[in-house]
């Protein structure tokens, strides 16, 4: 018996041990977690690795609701086979992304994050787990230089966006900067944009974060985080590169990973969703955000297939009371059933909440030609699952990527509504690109999507041609990771050659 628990012993501390830093989002957190599992489930025929996640404090706490301190890896948490730690932004109490300061959030998360993962980094390897491999998500380029100077062979970014977007960031920075900064002066969101290996873009298709041209734009202290993320793909004479592991598949963007290559190492291990490889019972309980039960599904089981509409803006978006008004207006109007994520954040008073809640019973409580519409309206739910659902025909989202492609690799139909950051160009590959969906002109002085353009969206997205569309993305989507598939071997010859050492 002692004899087989030290081996077991050897062995893992032999297994290549993978920690990946995430900042501090719902929509940052959730595909690192999809990641994770997928390197356990990559090396299980390889002698088997270690997978860590460390988010900041405030997530962690939200994760694991009996948490303590939980900094600098004093408390690890162990759930299906990855271990979970922490490190500290600097606001344990939490960020609010709508009235915060988000130079100083970018300063306080360099200083503090690099303090606290030293520590986790340090009491990783005394307790014989030392990291081989650090990976991190988008606006964390610090860890590379933290994890370096522990001796960590490998780093890599989790680039969870699309790569399209890492191409327009990439080029900017190395010669394009010009050309796009003429289509922003032009104030022409359809002025045209080239970028090498890339097929002609309008400027409102790059990623919002590229129009940023005075240094008082609340979000301009983004742009040194990513001018630094594609200096460390470079890599030069005295540092290896960074890997970019890319939550794409080959057949989803050919131009932008053509473009990418001859510059930097990309690795395509995309769709990254637990459900297409564990089902729906893989995924994690611990949200950042409390479900509402499973009545909606049971609602959803009432409807007839394909005649669904679902609506969520995401895990940050706060709608207006216009917003909610037109798209209540809309649905109360399509003769269509319907399911709307509203988080209750997004309420900023009572009298705006009591408001919302009327628009919402009414649009809910329409009368309609059709006896199996009328809708419901919940806080958050299970969207993998939503998604999945025969009832659900189209999705109405703000069209960030992974929504974007948890809705491709369940061939649902999108009507996109982007808003900011990459949600643009994750539009431009649903409407033109893929041919999946279609991009709702929203109005020009206050951003509102009114309430016909949302019915023409819908009708569209829901027509033949769009579904036929929808259904053969989902199969491309699944063949990629499935065993055997393009995503699936490049993940597996990542994790070998980080066991291996060969890098």
């Amino acid at each position: 018996m002692e004899l087989q628990e030290d081996v077991r012993a050897t062995d893992e501390e032999s297994q290549p041990h993978f920690l990946i830093v995430t900042y501090p989002a719902q929509g940052h957190i959730t595909p690192a977690r999809h990641l994770a599992r997928r390197l356990v489930r990559a090396a299980a025929g390889a002698g088997g690795a270690r997978v860590t996640i460390c988010t900041p404090v405030s997530a962690f706490r939200k994760m694991f609701a009996d948490a303590t301190s939980a900094v600098g890896g004093d408390e690890i948490r162990e759930e299906g086979g990855v271990a979970y730690a922490a490190y500290s932004d600097g606001y344990d109490g939490g960020f609010d992304r709508t009235a915060g300061d988000y130079a100083h959030y970018m300063s306080q998360v360099r200083l503090e994050g690099a303090r606290t993962l030293s520590g986790l980094l340090r009491r990783l390897g005394d307790r014989g787990h030392p990291v081989t491999c650090a990976v991190y998500t988008l606006l964390m380029p610090w860890v590379a230089a933290v994890a370096r100077a522990y001796g960590v062979a490998v780093v890599a970014v989790f680039w969870i966006q699309p790569v399209t977007a890492l191409a327009a960031y990439y080029h900017y920075f190395r010669g394009s900067r010009e050309a796009v900064m003429a289509a922003a002066a032009s104030r022409d969101p359809n002025a045209e944009v080239c970028i090498p290996g890339l097929p002609p873009l309008r400027f409102r298709d790059l990623p919002s974060f590229l129009a940023v041209t005075s240094d008082d734009d609340p979000f301009a202290c983004l742009i040194p985080e990513f001018r630094e993320l594609i200096d460390a793909l470079d890599g030069d004479s005295e540092k290896p590169p960074t890997y970019v592991l890319a939550n794409t598949f080959e057949a989803m963007e050919p131009d932008a990973l053509a473009s990418l290559r001859p510059h930097v190492e990309v690795v395509t291990v995309g769709p990254v969703l637990s459900f297409l490889h564990d089902g729906h019972d893989g995924n994690s309980p611990n949200d950042l955000f409390d479900h509402d039960g499973e009545g909606y599904l049971h609602w959803l089981d009432t409807k007839p297939a394909k005649s669904v509409v679902y609506i969520s803006f995401g895990s940050t978006s706060v709608m207006s009371k216009t917003q909610v008004a037109e798209i209540a207006d809309a649905m109360s109007q399509s003769n269509r059933p319907f399911l709307w994520v509203l988080r209750k954040d997004n309420c900023r008073d009572k009298d705006e909440g009591d408001a919302i809640k009327g628009l919402l019973a009414t649009a809910s409580a329409a009368t309609y030609d059709d006896d199996d519409a009328g809708g419901m309206v919940v806080e958050w739910c299970d969207q993998a699952r939503v998604l999945s659902h025969p009832s659900v025909g189209c999705f109405v989202t703000h069209c960030g990527w992974n929504s974007t492609l948890e809705s491709v690799a369940c061939g649902v139909p999108i009507v996109a509504a982007p808003q900011y950051s990459d949600q643009g160009t994750n539009a431009w590959l649903v409407e033109r690109a893929l041919g999946v969906g279609v991009r709702a002109t929203a109005r020009a002085e206050d951003g509102v999507l009114e309430a016909g353009e949302l019915r023409r969206c819908v009708e569209i997205a829901t027509s033949e041609a769009v579904t036929s569309r929808a259904a053969s993305w989902k199969e491309e989507a699944r063949v990629a990771v499935a065993d055997g598939g393009g995503s699936e071997r490049s993940l597996r010859e990542f994790v070998r050659r980080i066991a291996g050492g060969s890098t």
